[in-house]
C-alpha cells in the first residue's frame, strides 16, 4: 500500500511512502490484540486497593449479649462483618494485576492493529515535525492543518522530542509516542495514526529485526 507524504498544512510534498505488508498487511489476529491490550490495561492498575478485615478492627472484645433468650442470632463480637463499624467480609487486598506475555505474541498484536488502520485507511504520513518550543497551540494547528482536530490522534515519531510531546499533553483527544513506545492499546484507542515519515521506516525495520 502507498501512501503520499503531507507537510504540516495537510498538502502533498509529491513523495509517497510504502507501508510494508509484514507490518501494515498481514492476517489480524484479534486475540493476540486482545491479550496485548489486557496486559496493557492490568499492567496500569496499581494494585493499592485495601479494606479492613475482623483482625484489623479496633473494637472492645467483649461479649455483645448472653448466648441464648434474646430471641435474636448468636453475637459475640463488635469486630464482625455484621456491625456498624465492623471489619469487611472478603474484602480487597492489595495484589499485582501485572502478567507476562510472549514477545512474538505481542509483535502480532502491534501488527494486527496497525493492519486494521491501514486498512481503514486511518493512517497519515508526515514528511517531518518539529517545534521551536512546547506550543500546544501549535500543536492544535498542526492537526487543523491535517484535519485531524476533531479525531483522537496519535503521533508516532522516530525518536522523542520533548517539545512535541509537551505540546500534545494538554490535548485529550491527542497524543505522541516513539516507534520504540508504540503499542497496541494506544493505536487502537486513536482514529487516526500520524506517522513521520522517518518513524514508518524505523517501525518498519524494527519489526523485520524482531
Amino acid at each position: 500500500m502507498k501512501l503520499k507524504v503531507v507537510n504540516n498544512q495537510g498538502a502533498e510534498t509529491g513523495k509517497e511512502v510504502t507501508l510494508d505488508k509484514a507490518v501494515f498487511g498481514v492476517e489480524p489476529n484479534d486475540h493476540a490484540i486482545y491479550l496485548d491490550v489486557k496486559q496493557y490495561l492490568a499492567n496500569q492498575r496499581q494494585g493499592t486497593h485495601k479494606t479492613k478485615d475482623k483482625s484489623e478492627i479496633k473494637a472492645s472484645t467483649r461479649k455483645l449479649k448472653k448466648q441464648k433468650g434474646t430471641g435474636t442470632a448468636r453475637a459475640g463480637s463488635a469486630k464482625s462483618g455484621v456491625m456498624i463499624g465492623g471489619g469487611r467480609f472478603h474484602g480487597p487486598r492489595p495484589r499485582d494485576y501485572s502478567f507476562k506475555l510472549n514477545r512474538k505474541l505481542k509483535d502480532v498484536a502491534r501488527r494486527s492493529a496497525l493492519t486494521y488502520k491501514a486498512t481503514d485507511k486511518q493512517i497519515v504520513v508526515l514528511d517531518s515535525v518539529s517545534m521551536e518550543k512546547a506550543s500546544t497551540k501549535s500543536y492544535i494547528a498542526l492537526l487543523n492543518g491535517l484535519k485531524l482536530a476533531d479525531n483522537r490522534s496519535l503521533l508516532i515519531t522516530a525518536e522523542a522530542d520533548s517539545n512535541v510531546t509537551l505540546s500534545a499533553r494538554n490535548l485529550p483527544n491527542a497524543e505522541v509516542a516513539t516507534c520504540d513506545t508504540l503499542n497496541t492499546y494506544s493505536i487502537l484507542k486513536a482514529k487516526n495514526i500520524i506517522f513521520t515519515e522517518e518513524a514508518v521506516n524505523k517501525l518498519t525495520q524494527n519489526f523485520k529485526a524482531n
